[in-house]
């Protein structure tokens, strides 16, 4: 199998269909609102979960190929049969699908997702992804980055578009850019004793053995 491209969408005030009205398309559904997506639900049965969601569309019925034209993102959560049915009117029209629990039938792969920082301000967002075949491993290495991510992070974006702009002022070279930053986020600890700068600055650190000095 050839590698993943991996790609973050903006979705803000686009159309997404999601196929499927039980707890697994429920399960989809706070990424997409949290992301501004204009989202239609399309199921014979939709759960009460989804029906309690402020700005969802919600159509009973059986999917029709035809609910995806004018669609930008595609969520299958239906039984293998149907999500098959999906991704072939998916691909009919050049749309990445992404098919809950049924990888034979996705074109694309969601991954767990750590994120720090308001949207409306600098944020952080990382994503794992098993290719959809280990979904827990994906939860667990989430949990663990999560866990060692610094509470003040938000301040290390502050600090990062600070220094982004100096640079590109000053046309640092980008071979040099990390090692500064580097230098410039241990600066917030200097005063500090080693052992209590947070775990994932001294893991870069141990790459960067000459990129920084208090």
């Amino acid at each position: 199998m050839t590698a993943l491209y991996p790609a973050f969408l903006k979705l803000d005030g686009l159309p997404v269909v999601v196929v499927g009205g039980g707890p697994v398309a429920a399960g989809k559904l706070d990424g997409l609102l949290v992301a501004g997506a204009r989202i239609t639900v399309i199921a014979p049965r939709i759960a009460q979960d989804i029906r309690s969601r402020a700005g969802v569309i919600l159509i009973e019925r059986a999917f029709l190929a035809s609910d995806l034209d004018g669609a930008r993102w595609v969520v299958a959560a239906a039984p293998p049969d149907i999500n098959r049915e999906v991704a072939a009117a998916a691909t009919a029209r050049g749309l990445f699908v992404n098919a809950v629990d049924d990888t034979a039938s996705a074109t694309a792969y969601l991954g767990g997702v750590v994120r720090r920082g308001s949207p409306d301000a600098a944020v952080v967002e990382i994503a794992i992804s098993t290719r959809g075949v280990a979904p827990a491993l994906a939860g667990l290495l989430r949990e663990a980055l999560d866990a060692v991510l610094p509470a003040d992070l938000d301040r290390w974006i502050e600090i990062a578009k600070a220094e982004r702009s100096a640079w590109k002022h000053a046309g640092v070279p980008m071979a040099q850019r990390r090692p500064l930053l580097l230098q410039a986020l241990n600066r917030i600890y200097a005063r500090k004793e080693p052992e209590r700068r947070p775990l994932l600055l001294r893991a870069i650190d141990r790459l960067y053995p000459n990129g920084w000095s208090a």
